[in-house]
């Protein structure tokens, strides 16, 4: 049993004034893993006023300076490669093989921040004028519990590529997971106050940190309602803010993709994380003269899909995070039957063997069409809705049919055929015949999955304030 009840605060392990504690329940078994105390309104401000001391001298290191900074911290991760996997299987539920990735994309995130700082230049010509980038100030950033300690890291060290101090709200969900990320970014031994971490429910230390006056930019990840609330509050302080939000993402299956490679890779698009990603691919579109043999490849892939204890190596899915998570996916199946989709696989309930713990049957639904509720709305689980089209043109237009536009896939064996078609998806990231990631390239959402980009030279930029200097 974990008990967690030290929040960290200008480079020191405090005890929370805040007196509130929160179980943490494992999604495998629904058996109590420990709890942890959350800090409260007077602990953010602590924290923020940290951030805000050390921003006046962090604020002016050199780029060399932050980059030994990075390269501290990414070396403190690596020497907790197993724990930092084990605690996200064990808390999170996430599978051996998606936490074992995560990991990789931890150490990336620092990776790229030191290659973007190693080229470029805060100082530019722009016209007559010299035009200064400097950092924002004190950042507040909230996460979600899915790769909670990815979005640590991604959004750490551009803040800190940047120059900039932050106070950091993860999810209460993850407690364990930030303990031992934590540890790590202690153990780098950054200057006190530059990083501070707040156990706390959104409505106390995420509002705390949203209506501050000393918090001058706020990146948040999570869902579109709370992001927009964020924006919202973020208004009475002209507070700067990137916010990654839901998807409901598109893939495309043009007539001349190989759908035997194609098909299993949809599967495990729509299935990542258990489902449990913004970026999952969990609309597939695939021409209606094609259908049926779809619908035989669908059957045939979800043999390799196996869902079950997340400790195991080749389980691809894992629980759902939580009672309530679970729920809600066990709400759109039931939704999709009575939409008039038609089960291809999966269902509600649990699977056999599994019924202790958060466990969904991976699902497919065909003869969906792009207003049912399970083709517009964001899951978050492992369900799978498979539309139809009939030209090229209506595929477009059935992807860019939705309110989100984070994520999007197109296969096809005729690369400039392909390469036309992404480009005409109102999506900030597509990727034809891949599943991958980019950490140079920018990441964010169209229309509601987002306001601004993370990673790369525009995640850097995100952190800066322009200053023009004419004379």
């Amino acid at each position: 049993m974990k008990t967690i009840d030290r929040i960290y605060i200008d480079g020191e392990w405090i005890t929370p004034e805040g007196t509130a504690v929160f179980d943490l329940i494992s999604p495998t078994t629904n058996e109590k893993l420990g709890t942890v105390r959350l800090g409260n309104e007077q602990d953010t401000k602590k924290a923020i006023a940290a951030a805000k001391k050390a921003f006046v001298t962090f604020s002016k290191t050199t780029a060399d300076e932050r980059i030994g900074y990075l390269r501290l911290m990414q070396e403190a991760v690596k020497r907790r490669k197993e724990d930092l996997i084990e605690v996200m299987v064990e808390e999170y539920g996430g599978t051996l093989q998606f936490a074992t990735n995560s990991f990789e994309f931890i150490l990336q995130n620092f990776e790229s921040a030191i290659t973007v700082l190693k080229s470029y230049g805060f100082n530019k010509t722009i016209g007559a004028s010299e035009v200064q980038m400097v950092p924002i100030g004190v950042i507040g950033i909230i996460i979600p519990w899915n790769s909670s300690n990815g979005f640590i890291s991604g959004k750490l060290a551009s803040a800190i590529a940047a120059g900039c101090t932050s106070v950091i709200k993860p999810s209460e969900m993850s407690a364990m997971q930030t303990q031992v990320m934590t540890e790590c970014l202690h153990e780098a031994g950054l200057p006190k106050g530059v990083f501070n971490i707040v156990n706390g429910f959104g409505n106390v230390v995420g509002a705390a940190i949203t209506s501050h006056p000393d918090v001058s930019k706020i990146s948040f990840t999570g869902s579109t309602v709370t992001g927009k609330q964020i924006a919202r509050e973020a208004t009475a302080t002209l507070k700067r803010v990137t916010l990654e939000l839901g998807g409901k993402s598109p893939n495309i299956l043009l007539d001349d993709a190989d759908f035997p490679t194609a098909v299993p890779m949809a599967i495990m698009a729509a299935y990542m994380n258990s489902g449990q990603a913004c970026v999952a691919g969990t609309r597939l579109l695939v021409p209606e003269k094609r259908l049926e043999e779809v619908k035989v490849l669908i059957k045939s892939a979800m043999k390799q899909v196996k869902v079950g204890d997340p400790k195991e190596a080749d389980t691809t899915v894992g629980p759902m995070v939580s009672q309530k998570q679970y729920e809600r996916v066990q709400e759109f199946i039931k939704i999709g039957i009575a939409e008039g989709a038609e089960l291809l696989a999966g269902g509600p309930g649990k699977p056999n063997g599994l019924e202790k713990g958060n466990f969904v049957n991976p699902t497919v639904f065909i003869n969906v069409n792009n207003q049912m509720r399970i083709a517009r709305e964001e899951i978050f689980g492992p369900v799978l809705s498979v539309l139809t089209y009939r030209t090229e043109a209506e595929a477009i237009e059935i992807a860019n049919d939705t309110t989100y536009g984070l994520q999007a896939y197109v296969s096809s064996s005729d690369a400039k055929r392909a390469h036309a078609v992404a480009s005409q998806i109102e999506a900030g990231r597509v990727l034809i015949n891949v599943l991958k990631h980019d950490p140079l390239a920018p990441f964010g959402g169209f229309k509601q999955s987002g306001i601004g980009r993370e990673f790369g030279i525009l995640g850097l930029e995100a952190y800066l304030e322009p200053r023009s200097i004419l004379q």
